[in-house]
Order: C-alpha cells, then structure tokens, then sequence
C-alpha cells in the first residue's frame, strides 16, 4: 500500500499559480455555498412581492447575462497578447461578484433582485474565462487530472461545508449578515489572486 501512494504521488509539486487560484475559488464557492441552497427562500421570504416565479426569473437573469457576455470576453483575452488583461479582467469580475453580494443584503423588491443577478451576472462572465484560461495555461504537465481533481475536491468540499452552516447562520442571525459573510469571504478570495502576478506571462 505504501509503495502505492509512492508511485501515484512521488514528486508531485503543483505550482504556486494553481495553488493560489485554487485557494481562491474554495474561498468564493465556499462563501456563495452559504447562500446558494436558499436562495430561493431568500427572495420568497424577505422581498416584497418575492415567490417562487422570481426565484426562477432570478436565476434566469444570472445565466443569460453570463452567458451573453462570457464569450466575448473570452475572445478578446485569447485574442489579446500576455495575462496581465486576463489577470485584471479576473479581478474586476470577483470583485463585482463580492459587491453583488453585499448588494443583496439590502434589496428588499422584486426589480432590485433582477439588477443584483445582472451585476452578478456581468462579475461571472468577467472572472470564470479568465480565472479558467490563466489556470489552463499554467496546469502542470502530466498532472492535468490531479491539479483538476483536486480542485474540485477542495471546492467541493468547502460547498459541503457551508451548505448547511448557511441555513444555520440565516436563521440565527438573520439573511443580511449572511450576505455580508458572503461578500467578506468572496474579497477574501479575490485578495489571494494576487498570489499569482509573479508567474503571470508577458507574452
């Protein structure tokens, strides 16, 4: 057995590019994985007016807008030389996604629902093609499957630990400052993207 774990992961060194964008989504999803499970009680509970229909009109909103615009931007940072615009196109896009979250803590009508998820929406098309292009160019070769592998087990792990505490902690202390919490945890995640401007290509 021990010979086993050895030749599956002897001298395997992820480097600090991945490490970082790693720690930084494990901090974002985690922060949204508070909220995301309910979400929809959120708008039907605490907005005046709120049902079920916004909750499915919300989440619409979200998903069109990002994907109206994710793949322009993808284009122009595949098209455009170096990282150094991936980088800033990825930290304007966390940073929206962090604003949209202190944003919710204060809406309380239907109309300021669908302007936070278009917000929420234009932070998601700014940041995933440029979070997900830096991290394609600097994966490890011959490790693609384990530096994705363990991406996702992090992410996943940090969404299975806070996907109850959210209920919790909304109940407890109410949906405001779980918003809060959200926004904190996602500032948090795009402060560690500055971990990796040192390996960022100029060309």
């Amino acid at each position: 057995m021990k010979n086993l774990v050895k030749k599956y992961f002897y001298r395997v060194r992820i480097n600090s590019v991945i490490q970082f964008l790693t720690y930084s989504d494990i901090l974002m999803l985690s922060g949204w994985g508070l909220v995301s499970p309910i979400i929809a009680v959120f708008f039907t509970d605490n907005i005046v007016g709120g049902s079920i229909v916004l909750a499915g009109l919300a989440s619409t909103v979200y998903l069109l807008t990002k994907s109206i615009l994710q793949v322009p931007v993808a284009r122009y940072i595949d098209l455009k030389k170096g990282e150094k615009d991936d980088y800033w196109i990825m930290i304007v896009g966390s940073s929206t996604i962090a604003i949209s979250a202190f944003l919710f803590a204060f809406i309380t009508l239907p109309w300021q629902v669908i302007a936070v998820q278009i917000i929420y929406g234009i932070g998601g098309a700014l940041s995933f093609p440029s979070w997900q292009a830096i991290f394609t160019r600097h994966i490890d070769k011959s490790e693609e499957g384990l530096e994705w592998s363990l991406y996702f087990t992090a992410t996943d792990l940090g969404g299975a630990l806070t996907a109850g505490l959210g209920g919790f902690l909304a109940a407890a202390f109410g949906y405001r400052i779980l918003f809060v919490l959200v926004g904190i945890l996602s500032i948090l995640g795009t402060l560690f993207l500055a971990g990796v401007t040192p390996k960022l290509r100029k060309r």
